[in-house]
C-alpha cells in the first residue's frame, strides 16, 4: 500500500496528481485499473464527494496519457456494466474498512465501527438474482480495451 500525502477531501485533478497516478501505472503495469465513482450522485439526492470525482477523473486523464495502456479502465458505481461475484472476499472486505476505524467512529460515532464497515460491504455487495444469489461488485467501463 502506497500514501502520496495528497490531503483528504483536498485532492484536486492537477498535473502532480496524474503524474503521480501515471508512474504508479506504469510501475505496477496491471490490466485492469479500477477508480472511484465520477458521477456526480449515486442515486437522486445521494451527492458524490467532490475529491472522489476529481481523482477519478484524473486517473482516467493519467491513463489516456499513456502510450502503453493497462487493457481496462473501470469505475465502480452505479449503472454498472460488468459484475464480479465477491462471495469469497466479503470478511475480507469488512476487515479492510474495519481498519479505517479513526475515519468510521468519526463518521458515526454511536454505530461500532464493526457494524459501520458490514454495512459498508453488504451495501456495495447486493446478492443479485442474475448471479444466482451471489454478492456481486459492479464496474462501469470508463475505457473500452484499446
Amino acid at each position: 500500500m502506497q500514501f502520496w500525502d495528497f490531503p483528504d477531501s483536498q485532492i484536486r485533478n492537477t498535473p502532480k496528481l496524474r503524474a503521480k497516478i501515471a508512474e504508479t501505472i506504469t510501475e505496477l503495469s496491471p490490466e485492469v485499473v479500477v477508480t472511484l465513482y465520477s458521477g456526480t450522485e449515486w442515486a437522486p439526492g445521494a451527492p458524490n464527494q467532490r475529491d472522489h470525482i476529481e481523482f477519478s477523473n484524473a486517473v482516467a486523464a493519467a491513463y489516456d496519457s499513456l502510450v502503453t495502456q493497462p487493457r481496462w479502465l473501470f469505475e465502480n458505481g452505479p449503472g454498472s456494466t460488468h459484475c464480479e461475484v465477491v462471495d469469497d472476499y466479503i470478511d475480507v472486505a469488512v476487515a479492510f474498512l474495519w481498519a479505517h476505524e479513526a475515519y468510521l467512529s468519526v463518521l458515526d460515532p454511536d454505530t461500532p465501527v464493526s457494524q459501520q464497515a458490514r454495512r459498508q460491504v453488504d451495501m456495495a455487495t447486493e446478492p443479485r438474482p442474475d448471479f444466482g444469489g451471489q454478492h456481486t461488485v459492479g464496474f462501469i467501463l470508463r475505457r473500452p480495451p484499446p
